[in-house]
């Protein structure tokens, strides 16, 4: 079976998955175009001013990690972390589940894309997504890495993605924790979906697997964006949602790698997606043209976007969720790479949305910081984000990505520090956060600011200069940064009132210190004391 919506590829296919769907209702490898039409045909989602397509979720605009379950089984049961974000399920629970979508999706349209996670053919995934609604096929299409038609003829899936979205479950019967599942069974290499339109689910499931077999071949996932410069020196970007991995790695003068998902091997970074998955609150064409320009393009999914009355997106808008974002494939970026793949980093970057307004704009790590900070995975909520926040609060997600890691976090940090200690990577913290004040007294960090010092550290010009450490974090903040005030550089001089400053940075340390002690055993001496020094 080709692109072309004609007979299956073969019943049987389907059959694996307990699926009775006649042949007329399996549409498999669908073009973007017809995709579109049965987006549209379906009342999936409504064309823009400038026909991207704008899909509304519905309840979920983002993703449920409560609700994400990993059976367990001989294998799950030895090497997964259970607690936090990894929740066992059995697998009398999943065959229950299993047994409830199929009967749901019998008879009914079925949208089939086979795709592959992980541009290094020798690491990749083969990816089947299976689901009731066009609109995952058209996402997947944009966020995983798109066969060529001889590799389809072939093409056996290494997992699967079964997608039914309005399929809810009964907590009570069913042993879920709400209407909505997200299922991984590794040993059946089948991920069940229910109750949730978000796509993200779609690609943060298959993330989830990456990171489980990866590091069983001494491969390192990361939840990160990457670049490479015209020299060929790559830089990678962690940071959770919002710190902005995805704004800072799309450089006019760097070739884009991937803007959300890599592995590190011994030959280099790999990305693992064909697309990119941006978030567009109050994205403007002044401050981040190349993303603008792909939500002005055919084929890009507007997800929870506010439209006008002439359907024009309304970037600022935020009436709907805040996490309004775009999908789009990486080749519309207009120096994406061709192969997804680049040499090994010789910078990292931790990205962090510091809401107290006490980290440094830019500083360097020490070998052991890096651990203790990777590990930690710091950022800040704000204000007005979630109900009840009414104030910055701390947020640690271990390996800047807790709800997609199924191993242990030293086990991440542990292949991180080989990579970095082999191949001599600088590490950096960068807060475009807050600076003069926390959030709602002082101002977010300049993004013009924010890629000046980002420059300097790069091209390697700032690591010759001199640097002084900050009493509170230990922290190498550097003396100047050509191009950026010298007062910005030390945070507590941005502040109006010192003592102010003093008692939020403290504040902010015991934060750090006590999140750090459930890994401080595993960890060891050194890196548990490379953490704030009050």
């Amino acid at each position: 079976m080709g692109t072309k919506n004609e007979a299956p590829r073969s019943a049987v296919e389907l059959d694996t998955l307990q699926l009775e769907i006649p042949d007329e209702c399996q549409h498999w490898n669908l073009t973007p175009a017809e995709l579109y039409e049965h987006i549209i045909k379906n009342d999936e989602g409504v064309l823009t001013d400038k026909h991207a397509i704008r899909i509304l979720t519905g309840t979920y605009t983002g993703r449920s990690p409560k609700d994400r379950f990993i059976v367990e089984d001989e294998q799950t049961k030895k090497h997964v972390d259970w607690g936090g974000f990894n929740t066992p399920i059995s697998k009398d629970v999943f065959e229950k589940l299993h047994t409830k979508v199929a009967s749901y999706l019998k008879d009914k349209s079925v949208y089939v894309k086979d795709l592959y996670a992980g541009a290094d053919p020798d690491h990749r995934l083969n990816v089947r997504v299976v689901s009731e609604v066009a609109y995952h096929g058209l996402f997947s299409h944009n966020m995983f890495i798109r066969p060529t038609d001889d590799e389809l003829e072939s093409f056996v899936p290494s997992f699967t993605v079964l997608a039914a979205p309005f399929c809810e479950a009964d907590p009570e019967s069913d042993g879920t924790r709400s209407k909505t599942f997200i299922l991984v069974n590794f040993e059946k290499k089948l991920i069940l979906i229910g109750g949730t339109l978000y796509s993200g689910e779609v690609k943060k499931g298959i993330f989830g697997v990456m990171n489980y077999l990866l590091p069983q071949k001494r491969v390192m996932p990361m939840h990160c964006s990457a670049n490479v410069d015209k020299k060929g020196n790559t830089a990678v970007f962690f940071g959770l949602s919002g710190t902005g991995k995805t704004t800072l790695s799309a450089d006019q003068d760097k070739t884009l790698i991937g803007d959300d998902e890599h592995g590190w091997s011994d030959q280099g970074i790999f990305n693992f997606e064909g697309g990119c998955y941006a978030k567009t609150i109050n994205l403007s064409p002044k401050q981040e043209p190349e993303i603008y320009a792909t939500t002005q393009m055919p084929g890009t999914i507007l997800e929870n976007v506010v439209l006008d009355s002439k359907r024009r997106p309304d970037f600022d808008d935020v009436s709907l969720t805040q996490n309004t974002r775009c999908s789009y494939p990486i080749n519309y970026i207009p120096n994406a790479s061709e192969t997804g793949r680049a040499g090994h980093p010789k910078n990292i970057i931790f990205l962090t949305a510091d809401a107290f307004g006490v980290l440094p704009p830019i500083s360097r790590l020490t070998p052991a910081q890096a651990m203790y900070h990777f590990i930690s995975g710091y950022t800040a909520k704000v204000a007005g984000t979630e109900r009840g926040i009414t104030e910055p609060e701390a947020t640690f997600s271990a390996c800047f990505g807790a709800p997609f890691m199924p191993l242990h976090p030293s086990e991440y940090a542990r292949l991180l520090a080989e990579k970095i200690k082999k191949h001599d990577a600088t590490v950096w913290l960068i807060n475009t956060g807050w600076t003069g004040g926390s959030y709602g007294v002082g101002s977010r960090m300049k993004l013009s600011n924010t890629r000046t010092m980002l420059a300097e550290a790069l091209s390697g010009s700032l690591n010759k200069g001199a640097f002084h450490v900050d009493p509170i974090f230990g922290l190498e903040i550097p003396d100047d940064v050509p191009g950026v005030q010298r007062e910005l550089l030390d945070p507590k001089r941005t502040w109006p009132d010192k003592d102010d400053y003093t008692t939020t940075a403290i504040k902010l340390a015991g934060m750090f210190r006590e999140n750090f002690k459930q890994f401080e055993e595993i960890a060891g001496d050194e890196i548990a004391s490379a953490g704030p020094l009050v």
